[in-house]
């Protein structure tokens, strides 16, 4: 029973450190990966209503469908493309 609780409290320790290692994401913002290196960016939830951002989803909905292998919201577009859109919706 004794190497049982010591197994069970080695996995719980693993999947804490698992768990601290994964960055919260405030409320009212999403994260959101970008491009070939994936990069991660978080931005505000009000961005989905605008049709910039729609175009991207839709863009992201034909090439990955909405079951992900990576379990995460991926837009298929460059770093820099996304900033420009992200600037543009700041402007608006």
């Amino acid at each position: 029973m004794g190497f049982r609780l010591t197994a069970i409290r080695r996995a719980s320790l693993s999947a804490s450190k698992a768990a601290s290692k994964c960055v919260e994401v405030q409320k009212g913002y999403l994260a959101v990966y970008v491009g070939e290196k994936q990069k991660r960016f978080v931005i505000p939830i009000s961005y989905l209503n605008t049709p910039l951002f729609q175009d991207l989803l839709s863009q992201a909905e034909q090439e990955f469908g909405y079951d992900h292998p990576m379990g995460r919201l991926t837009i298929p577009c460059s770093e820099y493309v996304f900033q420009d859109i992200t600037s543009q919706i700041n402007g608006l």
